[in-house]
């Protein structure tokens, strides 16, 4: 019975691994795990102690997201290449997709690729851990190119819906800003 648990927290791992390398179609730079929506990944089983198969859970950035089908796909795809299917994908809405889920490595990779990411929300707590209220007045993007906080928004969305486009005053570069949700 060591064996099967071994073997199956194996699986899983390996499953971990693969889906680390599987890029976000919006955002190629981040994987889906960087992103944070493959929330769980677990081995299912037809009959007692027989294995079917994988089932991987994702949690799309937003429900209405046009790339939902594409990445489910992409899960598929990679899982089976690693000859670790058959694999079921399932999609979890709550609790929702929060940019506090996106990765520290995800984070440094927008920056590497010139977006500026999400500030974590979670910030946004006072010190005994109530939430703060809403800020109408924003705060500065830092520019992911040079790191001044010299910066504009030109315009409320980007490339997606997800991100802000806006304008660096002090290396005059334009750059998106992933929005926190």
């Amino acid at each position: 019975m060591a064996s099967t648990a071994t073997t199956r927290a194996e699986r899983e791992t390996e499953a971990w691994a693969v889906l680390a390398t599987v890029p976000d179609p919006e955002v190629p730079a981040l994987s889906l795990c960087d992103l944070g929506v493959v929330r769980e990944v677990r081995e299912v089983h037809a009959a007692l102690d027989e294995a079917a198969g994988l089932e991987v859970v994702l949690t799309p950035t937003y429900s209405g997201c046009p790339a939902t089908e594409v990445i489910a796909e992409s899960v598929r795809e990679a899982i089976e290449q690693a000859g670790l299917g058959p694999v079921r994908v399932t999609h979890r809405l709550a609790p929702a997709w929060t940019t506090d889920w996106i990765s520290e490595a995800g984070r440094r990779k927008l920056r590497d690729c010139g977006i500026a990411p999400p500030d974590p929300l979670g910030a946004q707590q006072a010190a005994d851990g109530a939430p703060q209220p809403i800020r109408l007045r924003l705060r500065p993007v830092p520019c992911p190119r040079c790191g001044s906080i010299d910066t504009e928004r030109l315009a409320a969305f980007g490339s997606t819906a997800c991100k802000a486009l806006h304008r660096c005053l002090a290396c005059h570069e334009p750059f998106e800003h992933f929005k926190p949700i």
